[in-house]
């Protein structure tokens, strides 16, 4: 099993011995990976006949790939560029170019013989990302997966800044009530989210072919087809390439040939975690405690060795 648990979606697959995705859930972090966690387990769960199968190993990445490995006995943690990567190669071994839009983060990953040689993340407001898709979709009052359609009937070509969220969104109402309409401001906005890539995440980087599109911002065409336009290039855009982190991830526990059978009755544990403030010296460290049903499972934040502190939480 594979968990990508990123800051605005949380992603699952379990695979086969061949790497093939079994079965695959996703949901909105919503700002509690713990009980996200539990609906992805759920899920996977479900779809999957325990009586033929077993989970023998699970790896995590993601922003919480620490809190989460620990709580579920992850046997590997890693970050999303290694499980990016092993994931895309999987199924395209020549890949040259990854890039990766997703909810908040932006990266570029370059590839060759299936190694990493470069890589970068975005380094401005999370505006290009999907998360300022989503926000969009509110603030017109429409279905995010008629965005692309939309995009792509625009016939006017309207500026919109992407390098912050706030001014952006105010910068769209303004527009709407000017009396622009939600096509071509949708159109302005996906040309916007792949200039800003281009420019921002890509910069002084040597685009090569294949060129693999990931994330969940891949599955809107209008987005792919202005990066196809900068780019000069084709995007490749796999069915599961919002996928492709919790692929890698789960590959690599699979590689790692340390088995731990994993209890599927954990979603429903008593999963948490309290934050200690220490007082013992003047390090004055901020502990985060992990419990699973009560019981101390691991913890960090600490720089003394002995913390007698946790004795009596």
């Amino acid at each position: 099993m594979g968990l990508d648990i990123g800051s605005v979606m949380t992603k699952g697959v379990i695979i086969d011995k061949n790497n093939n995705i079994i079965t695959s859930a996703s949901y909105y972090t919503n700002g509690n990976s713990i009980e996200t966690v539990k609906r992805v387990i759920k899920e996977l769960r479900d779809n999957i006949d325990e009586d033929t199968s077993r989970v023998v190993a699970i790896g995590t990445t993601g922003s919480a790939k620490k809190l989460i490995g620990t709580l579920l006995g992850a046997v590997t943690v890693k970050n999303e560029v290694m499980a990016e990567t092993i994931g895309t190669v999987n199924i395209y071994p020549n890949v040259k170019t990854i890039i990766e839009i997703g909810g908040e983060d932006s990266k570029i990953i370059l590839v060759n013989d299936g190694i990493v040689t470069d890589y970068a993340f975005n380094t401005l407001c999370s505006a290009g990302a999907g998360l300022f898709i989503d926000n969009l979709a509110k603030q017109l009052n429409i279905d995010i997966n008629d965005i692309p359609k939309l995009a792509l009937n625009g016939k006017n070509n309207i500026n919109v800044a992407t390098r912050c969220m706030v001014f952006a969104e105010t910068d769209l109402i303004h527009k709407l009530q000017m009396g622009y309409k939600k096509e071509d401001i949708l159109a302005g906005v996906c040309r916007a989210i792949a200039s800003s890539y281009v420019n921002n995440v890509a910069k002084g980087k040597k685009i090569l072919a294949p060129i693999v599109f990931n994330g969940g911002v891949s599955k809107n065409m209008a987005v792919v087809k202005e990066l196809e336009t900068l780019l000069g290039e084709e995007m490749i855009v796999n069915k599961n390439a919002h996928l492709m982190g919790a692929l890698g991830i789960a590959i690599m526990a699979r590689e790692s040939k340390k088995e731990r059978v994993f209890d599927f009755n954990i979603q429903n544990y008593k999963l948490e975690t309290k934050m200690i403030n220490c007082d013992s010296c003047d390090n004055n460290c901020q502990i985060v405690s992990v419990y699973k049903n009560d019981q101390l499972v691991d913890h960090w934040g600490n720089r003394c060795k002995e913390l007698p502190i946790l004795k009596n939480v």
